[in-house]
């Protein structure tokens, strides 16, 4: 039997980081046992990350011992009032545990997204305890975003990302502190470019040429248009999705391992007319294996970040 690397199991495949909290330390703890899914099949990728969860536990649970230490000459200190601030998760620690309990109910650009946000501030203002984020460093951050570039929109995103890692991981541990990121000013910039509908005869056009072309990539861009689906709905579809033979051609959309939705009324039958009647037709009787575009579909991943950047 091969060797996992240290503190791992593996489930379906997938592996896990599991460690037992150290007797002295349990009373921190819900649990005397830290799970964490790695979300790899890789030996490689997951001894490393093992290994990084090891290693900051052990450092945390240094601070620990060292906090829970009588100190010299401890009734001369004068009690602060926001000493919680001092110790408790960390902002990375908050991350990982936002994703353990999130990251199996939505996909991998969900992860690299919250990744890419917690990390940014991370860049920016250091990893420290949630609870010593001042508004004032917030503000910073907001600063720094718009600085880059970044449109209102974008901003505002990514501060309710970072809300919502902050507010998870307080109201699981109990904590008494603030969340910093939670009521940021953010002006209204007016850099927000409407986006408006193709005139008619453009999108007739495009319609004819994908007909005429008549390759996988036009099937798709034809399915969506008259469909109104998210590119990334019709992306992750089977073959067996397709109703087309009755009276009332449709296609189920619902959400696969593949594929979530963006919302659970996202499930839901759509009606195939005109074009993208037309597509369904030649996804079913032209198209290999099962998935309705294998190009950028699989049963691991639906790469619609791809599929969109080779269609503009």
């Amino acid at each position: 039997m091969t060797n996992l690397p240290r503190y791992t199991y593996r489930k379906r495949s997938t592996f896990y980081f599991s460690r037992r909290v150290p007797i002295d330390l349990q009373q921190h703890y819900s649990r005397n046992r830290i799970v964490i899914c790695l979300r790899t099949s890789s030996t490689h990728v997951a001894e490393r990350s093992a290994n990084t969860i090891a290693y900051k536990l052990d450092d945390y649970w240094v601070r620990l011992r060292i906090h829970n230490r009588e100190v010299p000459a401890s009734h001369l200190i004068v009690p602060m009032a926001d000493a919680s601030c001092a110790t408790g998760p960390t902002l990375t620690d908050a991350l990982n545990i936002y994703l353990s309990l999130k990251a199996k109910n939505h996909d991998k650009v969900f992860c690299r997204t919250a990744t890419r946000n917690i990390n940014n501030v991370i860049d920016l203002l250091g990893d420290r305890f949630i609870g010593a984020y001042a508004s004032s460093d917030a503000a910073k951050f907001r600063d720094h975003l718009f600085e880059r570039g970044l449109s209102s929109s974008s901003v505002k995103r990514m501060f309710s990302s970072i809300r919502s890692i902050v507010n998870l991981v307080i109201s699981e541990h109990g904590l008494d502190a603030k969340n910093a990121f939670a009521r940021t000013y953010m002006p209204e910039m007016n850099d927000v470019n409407e986006r408006k509908p193709f005139p008619k005869d453009v999108l007739k056009h495009i319609q004819q040429v994908c007909i005429d072309t008549d390759d996988d990539m036009r099937w798709l861009v034809a399915l969506v248009s008259d469909s109104g689906m998210r590119l990334s709905e019709a992306i992750g579809l089977r073959k067996s999705d397709f109703h087309i033979n009755g009276k009332h051609p449709f296609v189920e959309v619902k959400p696969y391992s593949w594929r979530q939705l963006k919302t659970a009324s996202s499930a839901r039958i759509v009606p195939l007319v005109g074009k993208s009647l037309w597509a369904a037709g030649r996804v079913v009787q032209e198209g290999e294996g099962v998935f309705a575009f294998p190009r950028y579909c699989n049963m691991d991943e639906c790469k619609s970040n791809s599929a969109s950047a080779a269609l503009n």
